[in-house]
């Protein structure tokens, strides 16, 4: 499960995510990707469900870049426990996606194999999401 090293501090406010992607919303390494079209937070859990789907469809053929690390620590308050006395404890890691983020790219593949095996990552996350190709891919080069 993806999550930081180490934190400065272990927890952290809950932050607005208003607006669309300001970084990391064009196609910087693959062919292929899929790209938010809401605001999450997507887990570490997640990520991980999204990228085994990937690598199972396209048989460990081509090449995967994730876009997105989750970095900001949620906590949650255990059950029955009256309201105050402080934060709860860490529960886990989550990455803020805005609209227009990329999430996963995919490279190496022929397009129905990226489409579907990105269709298959896109059921495992929270968000709706848009497959995207490379403004200059070539189809008639089959991969």
């Amino acid at each position: 499960m993806l999550q930081p090293k180490k934190t400065k501090f272990r927890r952290q406010q809950k932050g607005s995510a208003k607006g669309n992607a300001q970084r990391g919303h064009q196609l910087a390494f693959g062919t292929f990707g899929i790209k938010s079209l809401q605001t999450k937070w997507i887990t570490g859990r997640q990520i991980e469900a999204a990228r085994i789907a990937v690598t199972r469809y396209m048989q460990r053929q081509g090449q995967i870049w994730i876009r997105i690390f989750p970095d900001k620590p949620i906590t949650r308050k255990p059950a029955d426990v009256r309201m105050g006395k402080g934060k709860g404890a860490p529960e886990g890691f989550v990455a803020p996606v805005t609209p227009g983020r990329i999430l996963i790219e995919v490279e190496g593949v022929p397009f129905d194999v990226a489409k579907e095996a990105l269709r298959l990552a896109a059921q495992k996350l929270p968000v709706t999401t848009k497959f995207i190709v490379r403004r200059d891919y070539d189809a008639s080069q089959n991969v």
